[in-house]
């Protein structure tokens, strides 16, 4: 059984896709690199990336560094058990932390998994992760019941939006 694609794209689309699987060209101007690629004016290029976020065909345009090669080889992903009516509200304060770069709620899996939000701390060292993590905890306060550090041991390819084969 085939998927239909949740809306449709043209040629065009198609082609800015397959343009940018590996991701935006690491060059001054990405979007006009990818215009000359698809054809069509940068300007055009950059209203379509727009409209395909609108129409949620893409999620997000975003970096996706390598930590490791930026020196950042302690990449621990800090779990917290915190108070329902307080996660959203502490997940943003957290999230805002320029040490976290991403912060999320999650369902929880009792009794196995009692975490409900997510904060992912890179540092040099693993030392200065739970440095980090011990200023979320303060943060967080009596709100959080618990928490856990969950440590990288290898990296996982990031990928971005792919068309299969039959697709392009």
């Amino acid at each position: 059984m085939t998927q239909k694609p949740p809306c449709d794209i043209d040629a065009i689309d198609r082609k800015i896709i397959v343009a940018t699987q590996e991701g935006l060209p690491l060059v001054p101007r990405p979007y006009d690199e990818v215009a000359s690629q698809v054809g069509v004016p940068s300007k055009e290029v950059k209203e379509r990336f727009a409209s395909m976020l609108d129409r949620g065909i893409i999620r997000r345009i975003g970096v996706v560094p390598n930590h490791y090669k930026l020196g950042f080889i302690a990449n621990g992903m800090s779990v917290w058990d915190v108070q329902d009516e307080y996660v959203d509200d502490l997940g943003e304060m957290i999230g805002a932390l320029d040490y976290v770069s991403h912060c999320y709620r999650r369902p929880r899996h009792l009794p196995i998994w009692p975490y409900n939000l997510f904060a992912m701390v890179h540092g040099q060292s693993r030392d200065i992760v739970e440095d980090k993590v011990a200023s979320i905890a303060l943060i967080l306060g009596e709100k959080c019941r618990g928490h856990d550090v969950l440590y990288s041991t290898k990296i996982l390819k990031k990928i971005g939006l792919r068309l299969s084969h039959t697709e392009k």
